[in-house]
């Protein structure tokens, strides 16, 4: 990816995925990259990420990104 282009994040109220990426997922809990990775690696995080398998990359749950930072909706 072209790092000169500023990325873009869906508003988190708006996100209809389930799962971010490690970066979207940093950008919302306002740490870095590393920081989610760190928190996968060691698992100290307040949050799980899910492995893909065969592959890298993490995937962090939306609804679990709210929790954290209080914006659950009530149920």
């Amino acid at each position: 990816r072209d790092r000169s282009i500023p990325r873009t994040f869906t508003p988190l109220a708006l996100e209809t995925r389930t799962h971010l990426e490690t970066e979207g997922a940093a950008h919302w809990l306002n740490k870095a990259p590393q920081t989610l990775r760190a928190w996968a690696c060691f698992e100290t995080g307040p949050i799980r990420p899910h492995r893909i398998p065969g592959c890298s990359g993490l995937l962090w749950p939306v609804a679990e990104i709210r929790r954290v930072l209080g914006l659950e909706v009530a149920q």
